[in-house]
């Protein structure tokens, strides 16, 4: 039974494949799409080879562009205009900065402008004169989830900050979850990429926008990350686990789209425009901790009565796994884990107390802020920063 009146939409991609070997079932469904796709990936050649041998061998004459970074405007203008020559389709394989990369180029494809006419804040911020190409998106991470959302990150150097690329069309046609791809993620990639998709479960089930589709995939996603995390970083072959994290992943994924995020993400996508070099998951991963500890301190203060602090009790139920746990068994298990993992410092990037009241002030604007279960001050925010500094 459902409590109360909910209203909510749902958007997720037109079709989800998951599974070990789901890679090789990519023919069965693009067939329909058309012969030349653009094909984006990271760096490595040898990485991206047999998805190329398998468009080619499949009757596709596929078009390579690499992305050795996270997309910046000045990365997607140069995709834009190669998928302008003639590609039917664009499919992303890599992590979340190739995804996002994949869906920001197959939408200005179509376009009549260039990157910037299209950007709010930075830009002309003009609509969309129309959808964009179809995407296929292939995940090679467990964490990001950009496999199954409507919208790319994109880094401008020149006004230091990220901003998002947002539009219906700009959700894949089709994604594809392997878990086996997810075997060569080197360790620090693996670990910071974990605990983000553990961070993209726990802020959209904690979100205000949260509705009762997205609590589902949450309350599903959240036990299964907390389990395989560590069993991945003691053993990265471990079959099951390796399974799991993709699984919870893509759960977190769709959460996040349809539920937003917090205060983690609102930090951490300034704070990229700012570091460029910093890695997105590393850095929500650093900010986990003290954004769950001020955000309950916060909710015992100001919001006594907040449905909120139910919810805190639940997760923390599935973090530590009984039901008599206290909200500080749940904080200290991903304080250990951060640990655990290796995951740096923010200082480590670069950020020193000079750059703190640039990096407050545009954490108090991001869109991702509006999610958080309750505002935030702007002293609460500097808390958060300070205690992952």
């Amino acid at each position: 039974m459902m409590v109360g009146d909910p209203h909510f939409d749902f958007a997720s991609p037109g079709r989800i494949v998951f599974g070990w070997g789901a890679l090789s079932r990519l023919p069965e469904y693009i067939a329909h799409l058309g012969p030349r796709p653009l094909v984006v990936s990271g760096g490595s050649i040898a990485r991206v080879d047999p998805v190329l041998d398998l468009l080619t061998h499949s009757g596709f004459v596929p078009n390579l562009f690499q992305v050795n970074q996270e997309p910046s405007i000045e990365l997607i203008q140069q995709g834009m205009l190669q998928a302008r020559e003639g590609s039917d389709w664009v499919l992303g394989f890599g992590g979340g900065s190739v995804i996002d990369a994949a869906k920001a180029i197959a939408i200005m494809a179509l376009q009549s402008g260039e990157v910037l006419d299209y950007l709010e804040v930075i830009g002309a911020g003009k609509g969309f004169e129309k959808p964009g190409l179809p995407v296929v998106a292939i995940s090679t991470t467990a964490g990001t989830g950009s496999e199954v959302t409507r919208n790319a990150v994109l880094s401008s150097k020149q006004h230091q900050v990220k901003v998002s690329m947002r539009h219906p069309s700009m959700l894949p046609t089709l994604a594809i979850v392997d878990p086996a791809l997810t075997l060569s993620c080197p360790q620090a990639v693996t670990a910071s990429t974990g605990l983000d998709a553990l961070t993209q479960l726990i802020e959209p089930f904690l979100s205000c926008k949260a509705n009762p589709m997205t609590d589902g995939f949450c309350r599903q996603g959240i036990p299964l990350a907390v389990k395989a995390i560590r069993q991945i970083f003691h053993n990265p072959l471990d079959k099951q686990a390796r399974t799991d994290m993709a699984y919870a992943s893509l759960l977190g994924g769709l959460a996040l789209a349809n539920a937003g995020l917090g205060a983690v993400h609102g930090i951490a996508g300034p704070f990229g425009g700012m570091f460029p070099n910093a890695p997105h998951g590393a850095v929500c991963a650093a900010l986990l901790p003290a954004a769950l500890e001020i955000n309950e301190r916060v909710l015992k203060k100001r919001y006594s009565d907040h449905v909120c602090h139910l919810r805190l009790k639940e997760l923390t139920n599935m973090i530590v796994g009984t039901q008599d746990a206290i909200f500080d068994d749940a904080l200290e298990w991903i304080q250990q884990t951060v640990h655990l993992l290796r995951i740096p410092r923010l200082r480590s990037y670069g950020l020193s107390k000079d750059s703190l009241p640039l990096l407050i002030e545009k954490s108090m604007q991001a869109s991702s802020m509006k999610g958080n279960p309750v505002p935030l001050l702007r002293e609460e925010i500097a808390d958060i920063i300070q205690r992952a500094l």
